[in-house]
């Protein structure tokens, strides 16, 4: 019989001692598959019956709502040892998702050591550097010689996120240095000190900073690790490249689905609930609706002029697509250059400036294409567009030109007002984006239409 079906077996019947006997002789990378496998409370069971070593290992690289779901149902004794494995960053954020309740019981049976500093991490702001940072790093002093160093490091470098980069502090804990490992290994232990290797030159975050500023940081430089320090230079913590990834991926992944035009899951998809899903999706969903009625209300208002030259009515899906499209182009270009930081409310002027100028150029490609299909297909015979079908097809090129225009002109330019209103530019989302240049749309082209065919078909 397949071990997962084993392990399901043991589960149903209740059965520990063969269900730990048996987990003994799995890989760990098969009990992570297996884990994964099962629901909730089959997790939590077969959890229990894992070995301890094995048991901390696992915990160290589930997802943190399984971390979550499990800590809630086992004995507190037992999550303790597993919270105390954990480094702190990876316990503060674990901790953060669980009720005040489950908190209270665990933070007694922590170590001294790991409640002093979850309660030290939980006391800065959300979202926040402080929150990312650990305060195990290796801070040494100039005077030092590099030997001193080295015996330093083999003593308290184990417990030490990384030992990489050294700091060097002074007698306050004011950070006046970074340096990296490599620079010691190349002079003589004995006679080089500290201060031989300083430069003064080093980058830090501030512990208030947006857990977004770190992001930039690393992106622009190529760290594993940032000191963290406070308004005065004195150092905190340090924050390494794992959590910036995970916090990198988190924000990626919230701004797409924004962008697509839903609320940020709060969870992966397969494991959100049904209700939550569609609740998630609903919201936006009745507002572009609500938002696309408004299209409907504008075609009402130019009802004489479709019933007067119903030709114009063929090509409405063409215009407001075409405007529609171009702007979400817009916005998720935008979007995702002010997520990197190439674009600011600064540059609002020029990203104006070459969106207007690309948007008359993309409409007028746009329209030279609807200009010639409407030629050729009246030439062919393959459709009649009347005897007007010259001026029909210059508006539709016009119009294309000045939706496209606007189109493009709007979806670069409210992700910037967002941003500089204090909300998240991803809210300008490509659905929201496409609504809005659909009403105006049509309102444009009706109105190039009865410039140009007044007198005519109008």
């Amino acid at each position: 019989m397949p071990q997962y079906k084993l392990v399901e077996t043991y589960i149903a019947e209740k059965n520990v001692e063969k269900l730990t006997a048996l987990l003994e002789t799995i890989k760990f990378d098969e009990i992570l598959t297996i884990l994964e496998k099962l629901d909730d409370e089959r997790k939590a069971f077969a959890f229990e019956a894992l070995d301890e070593y094995i048991a901390i290992k696992c915990f160290k690289v589930l997802p943190e709502k399984t971390r979550q779901m499990l800590i809630k149902k086992m004995h507190y004794e037992r999550a303790a040892k597993l919270l105390n494995s954990l480094p702190d960053d990876d316990l503060t954020a674990l901790i953060e998702g669980l009720p005040s309740r489950v908190v209270n019981e665990l933070l007694k049976l922590l170590s001294d050591e790991n409640r002093h500093t979850l309660l030290s991490l939980l006391g800065y702001p959300e979202h926040s550097v402080g929150r990312l940072m650990t305060p195990h790093y290796i801070a040494v002093k100039e005077n030092w010689t590099v030997t001193e160093v080295f015996d330093y490091i083999r003593e308290h470098g184990q417990n030490s996120e990384t030992v990489n980069i050294i700091y060097v502090l002074d007698d306050n804990g004011v950070l006046i240095d970074d340096i990296r490992m490599r620079e010691f290994l190349f002079v003589d232990p004995l006679t080089h000190k500290v201060s031989d290797v300083m430069d003064h030159r080093f980058l830090a975050l501030s512990v208030n900073d947006e857990d977004t500023e770190a992001i930039k940081l690393f992106r622009k430089n190529n760290r594993f690790a940032l000191p963290v320090i406070d308004d005065k230079g004195i150092m905190l913590g340090i924050v390494t490249i794992d959590d910036v990834l995970r916090l990198a991926e988190a924000e990626d992944t919230e701004d797409i689905q924004k962008i697509g035009g839903s609320e940020a899951l709060d969870e992966p998809y397969n494991t959100i609930s049904f209700f939550s899903l569609i609740k998630k999706r609903a919201g936006w969903l009745i507002i572009l609706f609500l938002g696309e009625m408004l299209t409907a209300t504008a075609m009402g208002y130019f009802q004489d002029e479709i019933s007067k030259a119903v030709v114009l009515a063929l090509f409405i899906p063409l215009i407001i697509s075409s405007g529609g499209n171009s702007g979400s182009q817009a916005s998720s270009i935008i979007i995702r250059a002010m997520a990197l930081g190439e674009v600011t409310f600064a540059d609002w002027w020029r990203v104006m400036r070459r969106e207007i100028m690309s948007g008359f150029i993309l409409g007028a490609i746009l329209g030279v294409v609807g200009f010639l299909r409407i030629i050729i297909w009246q030439q062919l015979h393959l459709f009649n567009y009347g005897v007007h079908w010259l001026l029909v097809s210059f508006t539709i090129f016009s119009a294309l030109v000045g939706v496209v225009m606007w189109g493009t002109l709007a979806g670069s330019m409210l992700p910037i007002v967002l941003k500089k209103a204090g909300a998240d530019p991803a809210a300008s989302s490509a659905p929201f984006v496409a609504t809005l240049v659909d009403v105006t749309g049509l309102i444009i082209y009706f109105s190039v239409a009865y410039i140009i065919l007044r007198g005519t078909l109008l």
